[in-house]
């Protein structure tokens, strides 16, 4: 009984340290590099959600290019 409760220690222990790695690492690529957003209504018909389907378009929002001034003619550009 004893080592069954120090391997379940242990597997609390690594899973927090996990998740006290991963949590600041994945906020920091969402804020920082690239995130993945849902477009839903007809606003941006006929690029997206074509044919008047009700169904929504899931699009990469790319940050990165933002933040290096890579914006071009003919992209889509989200505002929040």
């Amino acid at each position: 009984m004893a080592q069954a409760q120090g391997l379940g220690k242990r597997y609390l222990k690594a899973f927090f340290k996990g998740f006290f790695v991963a949590v600041p690492v994945t906020v920091t690529f969402l804020d920082r590099v690239a995130c993945v957003a849902r477009v839903e209504g007809a606003s941006m018909q006929p690029s997206l959600n074509p044919g008047g389907r009700q169904a929504s378009d899931v699009v990469l929002l790319n940050h990165w290019s933002i933040r290096n001034y890579d914006v071009q003619r003919g992209d889509i550009v989200s505002l929040v």
